[in-house]
């Protein structure tokens, strides 16, 4: 079984619920990137826009002064990028920037149901990796639409008609990566339903990407009577449901905290 790859999170925004404001300046953003390398990261994650549930929407404009300078900058780094972004403009401005290595790049677009009809475009234009989410709604009506009769089978329907098209756009397969979309338009006990089948996603033939790293229904699963587990507190769990995701074949995990998940993956690789 191939080792499972490593997503650091660099988050550059004010509003993040994790880190929020952590990486904001160019300087901090630079040395966050080489820290998470450092300490094991295969693929640097790069976001300018907060997509937790009640996120207020930044603009395309602002999310490009954010991120395009830090993906400059990044681009002299030894790891592969990825761009967190649901706008294709900011997308395609990135992939402009990228130049020769534009088709290494991927696009993480947690837009789900809701993804702009040009995105499939611009990454059929470039050439590069996308990974698409399953959602409903924005971050503002997400934890609204949690109507499920099965969250599994809804999960893989909505995948199917999120990826089509990509598809018909000329993106192949292989370039489109899967996320279940954990904490996304979900309550918590859907997010523990839909983790025990993540075989169900895998059976869609698409690698996947497995994103709960210090998520809210892991604060609610650490919760004490002083309340939720703080975000920052949640790594130790991430770690465990990296190794489970792991085990259960997922191509790569997202996390905050690169080193107690590098040592996850590895225990799970070493298992067999």
């Amino acid at each position: 079984m191939a080792e499972t790859l490593l997503m650091g999170v660099l988050n550059l925004t004010p509003d993040s619920f994790s880190d929020g404001g952590d990486h904001e300046d160019l300087d901090g953003a630079l040395a966050h990137a080489q820290h998470l390398i450092a300490a094991g990261a295969d693929i640097i994650d790069v976001g300018g826009e907060s997509t937790r549930p009640g996120a207020v929407p930044v603009a395309p404009e602002e999310e490009q002064r954010r991120v395009l300078p830090v993906l400059e900058k990044l681009l002299d780094l030894d790891a592969r990028l990825s761009l967190d972004t649901r706008h294709p403009g900011t997308a395609r401005a990135a992939l402009q920037l990228a130049g020769e290595r534009a088709e290494g790049m991927i696009i993480n677009d947690v837009s789900g149901l809701l993804t702009d009809p040009d995105m499939p475009v611009v990454v059929a234009e470039y050439g590069c990796e996308v990974v698409i989410t399953h959602n409903r709604g924005d971050s503002t009506t997400m934890q609204q639409l949690t109507d499920y009769d099965d969250v599994a089978v809804a999960v893989v329907d909505e995948l199917t008609q999120i990826r089509q098209p990509y598809l018909d756009a000329g993106v192949d397969f292989e370039k489109i990566i899967l996320d279940p979309g954990i904490g996304f338009a979900k309550t918590h006990q859907q997010n523990w339903e839909l983790i025990g089948q993540l075989e169900r996603i895998l059976l869609l033939g698409h690698r996947v990407l497995f994103g709960v790293s210090r998520k809210g229904f892991l604060g609610g699963l650490l919760a004490d009577e002083q309340g939720p587990r703080p975000a920052a507190q949640r790594d130790s769990a991430t770690a465990a449901l990296s190794f489970h995701a792991a085990r259960s074949g997922c191509w790569a995990v997202r996390v905050h905290s690169v080193r107690p998940n590098r040592d996850a993956l590895r225990a799970a690789a070493a298992v067999g």
